[in-house]
């Protein structure tokens, strides 16, 4: 299934609010025997003055939202009110609006064109291994900036060393694309040209893995636990932040830090950080690394803290982040709660976040929704059980 992703919420029309109103429909609906749809991922725009008041045009559709998401799991929510996106916006020009793709990915600023998420995308982007930095430099503070400092300029030389290649492509190379006029600037070239000119409105990422377990390794806590861990965190992030933006303004390219979406990358690194460095608790002891920026999820903390500690980095992270808060019980029985969440995650400047919850569906009637012993839709009971073991990471 093409990893897709889209972007609503905003238009207030009559027509457009019928076409965001029938989203939300399908979403609350389900495919064809009620499964979830996940792909493509749906996001909801959230925008006072548009949406997010009770007196703004498009408020009925936000509460919407989050009845459907409190069954749904999506739409999740990109906060175009946070300061880092609301200096793009401009009403009723859709192109100025922040869409984010996907699991977290943004791409907004462009030095060398228009500054839209439209028609543009990441190029690539490369994740450095910060648990595996802090554990050579065996808690030296200065060794562990210099690592970082090598290891920022390697991953830029090893993107620009891969855009070398791919800029001789031709836009013959990509038929829709860029042979349809999809990306930026392609309309203006021929089959035959090189895809280099287009390439200028991409983003170029270098981002990060495991910051919580980075800072167990540098001095015994991660932020979660620690206000020192907290402002080391924050350097740490704010370094390769100021790193990407010196790269932007000496090579005139769009550099930028990125909260990586480490799913199968933060099982890799931990495997290999453990052969070379052994089980070391808080650092290696678990079969994952914490993605990116985030609190650990085993780690027992209050949604309002999770989302103020998090918050901060996704001012750094202009490459994309993402926010997950997990709720316990069934949302959709009190939707009200599920807003508070949201509005907490908004108000706080988070630019794109979640909420989890458990969610059951039966096979058979396909009811969604939190299921003990017997379905309440069609009261169904499994009358046989086996064990199985599925692994799953959680963000």
């Amino acid at each position: 299934v093409p990893f897709s992703s889209i972007n609503y919420g905003m238009d207030t029309s009559p027509e457009g609010r019928l076409v965001i109103r029938e989203v939300l429909s399908a979403i609350w609906q389900g495919l064809g025997n009620g499964e979830t749809a996940i792909f493509p991922i749906s996001v909801f725009q959230l925008k006072a003055g548009v949406n997010y008041n009770p007196e703004d045009p498009n408020y009925d559709l936000f509460i919407e939202s989050c009845r459907v998401s409190a069954r749904r799991l999506f739409p999740n929510y990109v906060n175009l009110d946070a300061p880092y996106n609301l200096q793009y916006y401009k009403p009723g020009d859709y192109n100025s609006c922040v869409a984010t793709m996907g699991c977290r990915t943004r791409v907004m600023s462009n030095v060398n064109g228009p500054e839209q998420s439209g028609s543009r995308g990441n190029f690539s982007f490369t994740t450095i291994n910060l648990p595996k930095l802090a554990l050579e430099a065996k808690g030296d503070l200065d060794k562990f900036w210099e690592l970082y400092d090598y290891y920022i300029d390697l991953c830029h030389d090893y993107l620009l060393d891969r855009l070398k290649i791919i800029e001789e492509k031709h836009i013959y190379n990509y038929p829709f694309l860029m042979g349809q006029g999809v990306w930026l600037d392609s309309e203006k070239a021929s089959p035959v040209d090189s895809i280099k000119e287009v390439l200028k409105h991409a983003s170029y990422s270098i981002g990060f893995c495991g910051l919580a377990e980075c800072l167990v390794a540098l001095i015994g806590k991660h932020h979660g636990e620690s206000e020192e861990a907290q402002k080391l965190g924050l350097e740490i992030v704010g370094h390769m932040r100021e790193r990407t933006d010196a790269y932007t303004e000496a090579e005139h390219r769009n550099w930028s830090t990125f909260g990586t979406p480490a799913e199968s990358t933060a099982g890799q690194f931990q495997r290999a950080n453990k052969r070379v460095y052994g089980t070391i608790p808080g650092v290696t002891d678990r079969s994952y690394m914490t993605n990116s920026s985030h609190v650990p999820v085993y780690y027992d903390i209050s949604a309002y803290d999770k989302i103020r500690i998090e918050a901060p980095y996704h001012a750094l992270e202009n490459a994309g982040h993402i926010a997950y808060i997990e709720m316990d019980g069934d949302p959709s029985k009190n939707v009200k709660a599920f807003e508070k969440v949201v509005r907490a995650m908004h108000d706080a400047d988070m630019g794109y976040f979640s909420i989890n919850h458990p969610v059951d569906r039966d096979p058979v009637c396909g009811y969604t929704g939190l299921i003990e012993n017997e379905c309440p839709h069609c009261h169904r009971k499994e009358t046989a059980f086996g064990t199985m073991t599925v692994p799953r990471m959680k963000d």
